[in-house]
């Protein structure tokens, strides 16, 4: 039997290449869950592999893909049996594990997490790891002690995957949230999911003093670099930045005034390895705040063949929310 996946490999000159092929079951890693994917996602992480901006594959030749979802078909363990509803994000799908754009996956029972009842697969490709990032930055703020009274929370890259699920995460929870975007024409986009201000990139996206005015009681930053510099150089006393992405760098150009003079706190969210019950606690929050009406909303939806050319437009900043790649009926 063989089935189609787009499959990344090394060229000679130690270029990347990604491209569609056919696939035997006998290709697939050897490990203990064999799973029929029928949706995943596009994550700006599968931008940078499928176009070869980034150095994201670790093995070749490589099934890309960081998140995936479907049907457990055969199990050698007793943690899932046939018929179990799955999806898995993080554990290096996409980079040093086979992932999610192929008919077919095997992956150790770890990696696995059942759809929240009630949900499907679609839905929670629809959210995918960047979902999953999301509300795992706003339950950090909230172990941190942010609570909604203690003023606004912005979020930078809101347009996108992880940027509009934070949005409504938080504004779910009760949190005045900004949102802060390079695409002032999607303001109305912002507002439908909570936020209640669109701040306009340049304006964090700029170089900071030590300290500036305190404005935010705390912050999810998709970019790194000087935008997230200037967050903390922000945020008030005894707040919190939950740290998610490098879209504009992987520098920080920041002194340590923020943390010794005002107690900020840096949270890093680490999607990749976090252990299952906590996975758990996230998906099914995620599933409380996330209707199916709601995320049709910041979705659309992709066959498997469209993946390349959507990787370019998502490298071009051209992508809204989420992209939900169908894989297979």
């Amino acid at each position: 039997m063989t089935f189609r996946a787009l499959v990344l490999r090394q060229l000679e000159d130690r270029r990347t290449k990604a491209g569609f092929e056919s696939l035997e079951m006998k290709d697939l890693p050897d490990d203990d869950v064999l799973v029929r994917v029928t949706h995943s996602s596009l994550n700006y992480k599968d931008g940078l592999a499928i176009t070869g901006k980034g150095k994201i594959a670790r093995i070749f030749p490589l099934v890309l893909g960081i998140d995936l979802a479907g049907e457990v078909v055969e199990s050698r363990t007793d943690a899932w049996k046939p018929g179990d509803a799955v999806l898995a994000t993080g554990w290096g799908l996409g980079e040093e594990h086979f992932g999610g754009y192929a008919e077919f996956a095997r992956l150790e029972p770890h990696m696995l997490t059942r759809i929240p009842k009630d949900r499907d697969a679609a839905w929670a490709m629809a959210l995918g790891t960047a979902g999953f990032t999301a509300m795992l930055a706003v339950v950090s703020l909230e172990e941190h002690g942010v609570r909604p009274e203690d003023g606004p929370i912005v979020v930078t890259g809101a347009s996108g995957g992880v940027g509009s699920a934070a949005v409504r995460s938080l504004a779910a929870a009760g949190y005045e949230v900004v949102a802060s975007t390079g695409r002032p024409e999607l303001e109305a986009y912002h507002k439908s999911l909570g936020a209640s201000d669109v701040l306009p990139r340049a304006e964090l996206s700029r170089p900071s003093r030590p300290l500036e005015s305190d404005r935010w009681a705390g912050a999810i930053d998709n970019i790194g670099s000087e935008t997230l510099a200037t967050i903390l150089s922000q945020t008030k006393r005894a707040g919190a930045v939950a740290s998610c992405g490098l879209a504009g760098g992987m520098d920080l150009p920041t002194t340590v005034f923020p943390f010794i003079l005002r107690g900020v706190a840096l949270l890093g969210i680490d999607s990749n390895f976090c252990p299952a019950e906590r996975r758990n606690l996230i998906w099914n929050r995620l599933a409380d705040v996330f209707t199916p009406e709601i995320v049709e909303t910041m979705s659309e939806t992709v066959p498997l063949e469209d993946v390349p050319a959507w990787a370019e437009r998502i490298m071009n900043g051209q992508v809204r929310g989420r992209t939900v790649v169908h894989i297979s009926s």
